[in-house]
């Protein structure tokens, strides 16, 4: 992929060979980013277990303390008095039998995360087909299946990020924006990297993190010294 001339200015400042403190590696990353959007600030994990195994995976979900900076558009199945508590918390589309029907029927996918009280797991079922590729199949781990449907919608809203090993071992989350700033940033990536590190696996032997990288959407990645997060 041939590279921009931006990113290629961008590169020169970051030295490949380096790892970075957490929050150098982050001022790097504002100062290099050159697009003309707020762009977004992404962590790249690389761990290492083996995430064939079912006793490797790490999954789970955070509230960042600074959000992540993107508006979530939330669809919560929910029925009686749930509907209300949802709507309440700021859910855009709440519902049960249409909402699924309108999702086979128009292939309609306007939102960014699905929660469920757990009484309605049995009818979001039959989207697992349609949800599941796209990582929207509402998981008690995650925090999207629960019987206080208003506080895990409130939470997604606050900035309430999923993470989970990609089929490479790879975990990519959003840590916010540009904009926040070096410190800002810092803050919302301890506060991901803590979690991470507490889900290691009891079965994941010799060095769980391999390497972490951070980048902002159109720059170039910067190495974290990994040494000093465990």
């Amino acid at each position: 992929m041939k590279k921009g001339k931006k990113y290629i200015e961008s590169a020169k400042l970051i030295d490949k060979t380096k790892l970075y403190d957490t929050e150098e590696a982050l001022k790097l990353v504002v100062d290099t980013s050159k697009a003309k959007f707020d762009e977004t600030v992404e962590i790249h994990v690389r761990l290492g277990v083996d995430s064939r195994h079912a006793d490797q995976q790490v999954r789970g979900a955070i509230v960042l303390p600074h959000g992540t900076g993107k508006s979530v558009r939330v669809l919560a199945f929910a029925k009686g008095d749930k509907v209300k508590e949802a709507q309440e918390a700021g859910a855009e589309f709440v519902g049960g039998e249409e909402l699924v029907a309108k999702i086979q029927r128009e292939n309609w996918f306007d939102f960014d995360v699905v929660v469920a009280c757990p009484d309605m797991m049995g009818l979001v079922g039959r989207l697992g087909k349609v949800l599941g590729p796209k990582g929207l199949m509402p998981n008690p781990k995650a925090g999207t299946v629960s019987m206080n449907i208003g506080q895990a919608v409130k939470e997604i809203k606050a900035g309430k990020i999923e993470y989970r090993l990609d089929k490479t071992n790879i975990i990519h989350c959003p840590i916010g924006k540009v904009s926040f700033g070096p410190e800002k940033l810092t803050e919302n990536f301890n506060t991901l990297m803590a979690a991470i590190v507490k889900a290691k696996p009891a079965a994941a032997k010799g060095q769980y993190l391999k390497s972490v990288v951070v980048a902002s959407t159109m720059g170039p990645g910067v190495k974290v010294n990994n040494g000093k997060l465990m």
